[in-house]
């Protein structure tokens, strides 16, 4: 399968090196850091949006769309909606996606939940791979589940969990999100054998999927699923232009009566049936338009990473870090540098004025999660920020 670096973009017409100020926006990241950290005013490099502008081709498609002037009631079930995702799916993906299996939603993780309450009952296990997102375990919880998890890359665990007589679903991350892992074609031909053996639904949470890096080439669930018809991809434009706050996501569902039973539920359940029309819009906007600024951004990207592995490396040889195979998230276990995670966070936080999400936040201590999708000089004053605040600590440890 070739993989869209290898099409002829020109980068040089995108801009992500001039910083874009979002304090006063109501931002998450920046506004609202304190939330977490307990310290205003902090850098960060937290939650996965991006500080950088969207596509042009999306914005203008907004600003068009707001330009008409009326913003009723509207219908996703329309033809530029879902011909926008089956043709990006297959120029992208090299995947056919049916447009009678997509159904709209609010949001991937509200997707996810609803099936999830379709494919499983209170008690009835959800397998993740941990270290996970930690949006998974706050949904398996309210929805009164099990969550079972298992390291990712120990296949033993995997088969046990998934044997277990009460285990319903699988909730898979690919790519696997901190980590940035890259599922193979292997890899996932395995998961769904051992899925279709135990009768377990799998959940594929692909949201990550447009920001794999060369030579890593991602595969859409639906084309590992098709075996057994309790299969979904949940997914959305929302990470990799960067329009979360949008909202609006999508899911691919292959069981035609799971679909049929997830839309009564969004329209009569939840009363959700008329989505947001600006995430229609900018969804059909960079699916359409978007691909050389997604082409950019992940070039510019995988500079920032790589940046990110250099100071590393150079400053502690013995981290050997790598960078992720998909994203913007610098997963780096610190481990082996022997600092406490609570000693190392006050370093970032009061010292460096860094707010760098911990590992304990994703059930994995010992790591860091620090966000790279940001100008380059913000990516290096975070790395830079991390490499004195651990500094500061041998320094501290080595007089006694």
């Amino acid at each position: 399968m070739d993989h869209p670096s290898d099409f002829d973009f020109d980068f040089s017409e995108f801009d992500f090196d001039t910083p874009v100020d979002r304090h006063g926006t109501w931002c998450t990241q920046w506004d609202y850091v304190e939330d977490r950290f307990g310290v205003p005013d902090l850098l960060p490099f937290t939650i996965s949006d991006m500080d950088f502008e969207t596509a042009p081709a999306v914005l203008s498609a907004l600003r068009g769309r707001l330009d008409h002037g009326v913003l009723g009631y509207s219908r996703w079930r329309q033809a530029d909606f879902l011909s926008a995702i089956v043709d990006w799916y297959g120029e992208r993906h090299a995947t056919e996606v049916a447009p009678e299996s997509i159904a709209y939603g609010p949001s991937v993780i509200y997707q996810a939940s609803q099936l999830l309450r379709l494919w499983s009952r209170p008690g009835d296990g959800v397998v993740v791979h941990t270290p996970t997102y930690d949006a998974f375990p706050k949904t398996v919880a309210a929805h009164g589940r099990r969550l079972l998890g298992c390291p990712l890359g120990d296949w033993a665990e995997l088969e046990r969990l998934l044997a277990l007589p009460d285990t319903a679903v699988l909730l898979l991350c690919s790519p696997h999100n901190p980590t940035g892992h890259v599922w193979t074609e292997a890899e996932l031909d395995r998961v769904a054998a051992l899925c279709a053996r135990y009768g377990v639904a799998v959940i594929s949470d692909e949201i990550h999927s447009d920001l794999a890096h060369p030579p890593h080439v991602h595969r859409p669930w639906s084309l590992h699923g098709a075996r057994d018809g309790r299969w979904a991809v949940v997914t959305s434009a929302s990470k990799s232009f960067n329009i979360p706050a949008l909202t609006g996501s999508y899911a691919i569902i292959g069981d035609a009566a799971t679909r049929e039973a997830y839309l009564r539920n969004l329209k009569e359940a939840d009363g959700l049936s008329s989505p947001a029309v600006l995430s229609l819009v900018g969804h059909i906007a960079a699916y359409r338009e978007g691909g050389p600024w997604l082409e950019a951004l992940g070039t510019y990207l995988r500079g920032n990473l790589h940046l990110i592995a250099d100071h590393l490396n150079k400053a502690f040889p013995a981290l050997d870090w790598k960078p992720p195979q998909a994203g913007y998230l610098a997963w780096i276990d610190v481990s082996p540098l022997g600092v406490r995670d609570e000693t190392l966070q006050r370093e970032l936080i009061d010292t460096q004025k860094v707010a760098i999400m911990p590992g304990t936040a994703y059930g994995s201590p010992g790591h860091l999660r620090l966000n790279a999708g940001c100008p380059r000089a913000k990516a290096e004053r975070g790395v830079m920020a991390l490499v004195e605040a651990v500094r500061a600590i041998h320094r501290r440890d080595a007089a006694g």
